[in-house]
Parts: C-alpha cells; structure tokens; sequence
C-alpha cells in the first residue's frame, strides 16, 4: 500500500492511500482541494472515497469542492459541523475500501469529535498524535487525551504514523527540554535538522520510535514526570495530571 503526501497550507499534509496498482485514491483531511486535484490529474487518478478525522477546517475546507469534480463516499466522525460525511463513524467499526480494511478508532482530545483510521501498519491520526509531539487540547480534557494515546501507543512498534502536519522539528526541540538526557531524542532531532534544510518530508513516523522520544507518549516515564513535576513545582497524581502539564507547558513554549 502506498502513500503519497499533498503539502497544503504552510505545514497540512493530506494523503492520499494507493492500495493496489491502480491510480484509485483515498484522500485524507483534505483542507484544500487544489493541490489535490492538482495531482490527481498529473496521475490520471480517481477518488475512491474520503477519510476525514475531526472537524477543523484545515482538514476539510476542501472536501466540498472535491466532490463537486470527484464525487466519492466520505468517511468520517459523526459531527454535524461536517456536512458532507455520509458514511459517519464510531470506535470499532470498520471501513473496507479497494481490498483493505480500516479499523475507527475514537481518539478525542484535540477536539471531541476525532477518529483515527488503522490499517496493519497504516495509522492515519490526524492531529491527535504528531511525530515528537500531540495536538493541542482544544475541546478535550486531559484524561480523555490520555486514554487516546494509551490506545495508540497498543499499536505494533512498526505502525508508520501518517499525522496531518509538518511538526517535527519544532515538537522535538521541545521534547528536548523534557527530556535533555534522551539520547535517542537528540540523535533522531539533529537527523530531521538536515531533512528540513533540504525541505524533505519528516513522516510517517513509527509508533517504536514515537515511544522512544515523544513526551506526550511517555507521560509515565520516570524522566518525564521528574520534568513535569520540576517545571509545576509540585508533585503530580497519575499520567492525566503529568501529561496535562507538558501540554501546558508546550502551549506557553
């Protein structure tokens, strides 16, 4: 199965899934329909369906437009405020398109209504996990977001993890204040240094690697705690409470 990247915006990426041999698509979050249809073109591609993980507009600006010259199912979480979805979703459902099937997962926290789409290596999340780092908590709680990542950190070590924006860099040179000591973190921080100087794509990622250097996975790590406890001043009861205080943290970085 291949995945391609659509750049959109300053830092989205929508993807596009390539299941078999064929030139037939799954778009995902896709804000702008343009450079979407840009590409479809250039490939001589067709949309077999849409994937939409939560309902901001940089995920979804562009999927009205699509549809008027791709017209396709769309996929997505059950919120009114996305009007186009028609095959609305829940935790453990299924999605079978082009041979593959996609297991939901429910993954609120950056917002309430946020899915993730799974697939035997494949984990399309949206904003709700980013290489180094987490969306922030706009309409969640912390222990919400924190029962969201426990379910994505169950996944295989070798899921690759296609997030939705260009944060790496940035998301790991916080961690680095959190972790100062994490020697994996420093190592993979100055190899995304060098991709970004030559403007290459940072993802996906892999859950293995992601437990390795990203604090909001590893908010029950011993060095992550002493870190948040240092930077609250006080002590902290149990993972909601320490990974509330590293997204504060990075919120005010």
């Amino acid at each position: 199965m291949r995945v391609h990247p659509i750049k959109a915006y300053d830092d989205n990426y929508i993807w596009l899934i390539q299941p078999g041999s064929d030139n037939t698509v799954i778009v995902v979050d896709p804000g702008d329909a343009e450079p979407v249809k840009d590409w479809l073109k250039r490939h001589d591609a067709r949309v077999d369906s849409y994937f939409i993980t939560h309902h901001h507009w940089d995920h979804t600006d562009g999927l009205e437009p699509l549809l008027d010259d791709f017209p396709a199912p769309v996929f997505g979480p059950r919120d009114s405020r996305i009007k186009a979805i028609d095959h609305p979703l829940s935790e453990g459902e299924q999605v079978q398109r082009l041979g593959k099937t996609f297991d939901v997962l429910a993954t609120p926290g950056h917002t309430l209504d946020h899915i993730s789409f799974h697939h035997h290596g494949f984990l399309f999340c949206g904003d709700t996990l980013f290489s180094g780092g987490c969306g922030r908590m706009f309409e969640g709680n912390p222990e919400m977001y924190v029962e969201s990542l426990k379910k994505l950190r169950r996944l295989p070590g070798d899921t690759r993890v296609f997030c939705a924006h260009e944060y790496t860099q940035a998301n790991l040179t916080f961690a680095k204040l959190v972790e100062p000591n994490n020697a994996v973190l420093h190592s993979y921080l100055e190899k995304i240094k060098l991709m970004r100087q030559q403007q290459q794509v940072t993802l996906p990622s892999s859950m293995q690697l992601e437990l390795a250097i990203n604090p909001f996975l590893r908010f029950d790590q011993t060095a992550v705690i002493a870190a948040a406890e240092e930077h609250a001043g006080q002590s902290l009861n149990g993972d909601a409470e320490v990974f509330a205080t590293i997204r504060q943290w990075k919120d005010n970085a």
